[in-house]
């Protein structure tokens, strides 16, 4: 099993260590039949004497099973800690591009469900192993006391075996629908938190994300679960009445056609009866062990890219770059199925050919100020990811001072960039260069430039009350930007929940303190009333980038929304 082979890989003399111990557990099991048998039913004599070694043996028993139980869960937890440990960094080091087309429901339900599966099954693996082990070390003893009675009750196990793999089977196919359905249930439990606002104004809405969303794909989950259960329960009961009809065979084939002595049927009988409960139990992890490969599968279809070792937080060489470019970048998002597209016949989004961005020139200048303007889709915020780096380019090239940068520079070009994007996430945590602790005098001017001097408590470094208004978030994350100290910073859309006068001072005095400083601003802007502030004026219109000069600037200037394509 995969899971097994995993963890094998890993920490492979701990595993070996684990598995010394089951087989240390399994014979002493057996030794406790064979002491029983040899010294309890077949011997007669001194109980006194023998009731203190039949004691040491079960002591002893008692002892190295928990040791080997303990030691391969202790083992599990280490190896469910790296797993989930790897993911985080496998989505840390995943491109953007690929994150993006996953969404956030399928990658939450992964570092969710499918981790807490694997965790489950590593609870339950250690009855699976002491259930093969001591079925494997019972069938050598019983095979040297009576091969002919080993023979039938091998052959009555495995058919009891094999209909117990059937419902499992059966049980894996509908445990991986149930994991299938997990991500449709994230996915609406995402749209109850995120658009509760707008749920709660709209009951219709409400009505109809709960009835014909959520319901549907609950009772979806709801089968597959109760068949998973229905499965499973039939084959922990199927096992545990033919063990006890494995007994009266046993006994049928040793008194009532003399294949053997009643002391040797009792011992096979005393034998069945003591695997009974590790196999029942190996039979009830199984579904455990099962979700596990499902969870294994659903790990791998992610296709996220592999952990690095580090995490690539060196400042970028070259500080004094002057000119960066892009010369002909093009990028193409891959065909959707968007529900604003024409529905075949069967009621499903047709494919459309997927929205395409350049080819594109850009040249950016140490220490300018650069507005774009564009209307919704029209490709400025995949502009902004290329020009960051998130994206990478499908054709054409970036080059930093003429120096084309390849996969293998592409890190360091990142850390050249802060940037704030209209979805931009709310840290609580300032970070200065190369992850130190950010400059205490830059952060003290910025908290006075922002208005937020009292309006932001800190612990360090921490912020203590990032609950803050729109506008003032937005504050926030442009006060961590810039304590981030890089070179070129891209807004995008910062300003359209700043009130209007905070806007005036954003255009009239922070931007020129951004210029003051050094740094090269990227600003994503509809603000026409404020762009002579920018040095240079570009336009993104379906996909295509150009740069607005002379007249063209003068319109834009006047009225930038007329300029916009109609919706």
């Amino acid at each position: 099993m995969e899971l097994l082979s995993v963890v094998f890989r890993h920490y492979r003399w701990p595993f070996i260590g684990v598995m010394l111990l089951s087989l240390a557990s399994a014979g002493l099991g057996i030794g406790a039949i064979a002491f029983i048998n040899r010294r309890l039913i077949e011997v007669s004599g001194d109980a006194l004497g023998v009731l203190p070694q039949f004691l040491g043996v079960i002591v002893a028993l008692l002892a190295v099973t928990l040791a080997s139980q303990l030691a391969l869960t202790t083992l599990g937890h280490h190896f469910v800690y790296g797993l989930r440990g790897r993911l985080v960094k496998q989505i840390l080091d995943t491109d953007i591009e690929r994150l993006e087309r996953l969404g956030s429901a399928e990658l939450l339900a992964s570092l969710s469900s499918d981790i807490r599966n694997i965790t489950i099954a590593f609870v339950r693996l250690p009855e699976l192993v002491q259930g093969i082990v001591l079925t494997l070390g019972s069938a050598l003893y019983l095979g040297w006391l009576s091969p002919g009675l080993l023979l039938v009750t091998a052959l009555w196990v495995t058919l009891t075996m094999a209909g117990g793999a059937w419902l499992v089977g059966r049980v894996y196919r509908h445990l991986a629908q149930v994991r299938a359905t997990e991500d449709s249930l994230y996915r609406d439990y995402q749209a109850v938190i995120d658009g509760r606002k707008e749920l709660a104004l709209n009951r219709a809405r409400a009505r109809a994300l709960f009835e014909d969303t959520y319901d549907h794909d609950a009772r979806r989950y709801r089968h597959h679960v109760i068949r998973a259960d229905t499965y499973h329960l039939s084959a922990v009961n199927v096992s545990n009445i033919m063990m006890l009809g494995a007994i009266g065979v046993v006994f049928y084939l040793a008194n009532g056609l003399g294949w053997a002595s009643t002391e040797v049927a009792a011992t096979f009988s005393l034998t069945l009866l003591f695997l009974r409960t590790p196999l029942i139990s190996a039979v009830g992890a199984l579904p455990t062990l099962l979700s596990a490969q499902v969870a294994f599968d659903k790990l791998r279809g992610l296709d996220l890219a592999e952990a690095k070792g580090d995490f690539g937080v060196q400042e970028a060489e070259g500080e004094r770059w002057q000119r960066l470019h892009l010369e002909g970048v093009a990028f193409r998002y891959p065909e959707p199925a968007k529900a604003s597209d024409e529905e075949d016949g069967a009621g499903r989004a047709s494919k459309g050919p997927g929205f395409a961005v350049g080819p594109l020139d850009l040249t950016l200048r140490r220490g300018e100020l650069v507005f774009l303007i564009g209307g919704n889709g029209s490709g400025k915020s995949t502009l902004a990811k290329l020009l960051t780096g998130l994206y990478r380019p499908h054709q054409g090239r970036l080059l930093i001072d003429d120096q084309e940068v390849g996969a293998a520079e592409m890190g360091a070009y990142r850390q050249r960039f802060s940037a704030v994007y209209t979805d931009f996430h709310q840290f609580d945590t300032l970070i200065g260069p190369g992850g130190d602790k950010a400059d205490p005098a830059l952060v003290e001017d910025w908290l006075e430039y922002l208005a937020m001097r009292e309006k932001l408590h800190f612990d360090g470094q921490r912020v203590t009350n990032p609950e803050l208004s729109q506008g003032q978030r937005k504050r926030l994350a442009l006060l961590m930007a810039v304590a981030e100290e890089r070179d070129i910073l891209l807004l995008d859309e910062w300003a359209a929940d700043q009130d209007p006068q905070f806007r005036r001072v954003f255009y009239r005095e922070l931007l020129p303190r951004l210029k003051d400083m050094g740094k090269t601003v990227f600003a994503i802007s509809h603000d026409d009333h404020y762009f002579q502030h920018a040095d240079r004026l570009f336009e993104m219109r379906a996909g295509q980038l150009v740069e607005l000069t002379g007249s063209s600037r003068e319109a834009a200037s006047r009225d930038a929304v007329a300029r916009l394509d109609p919706l």
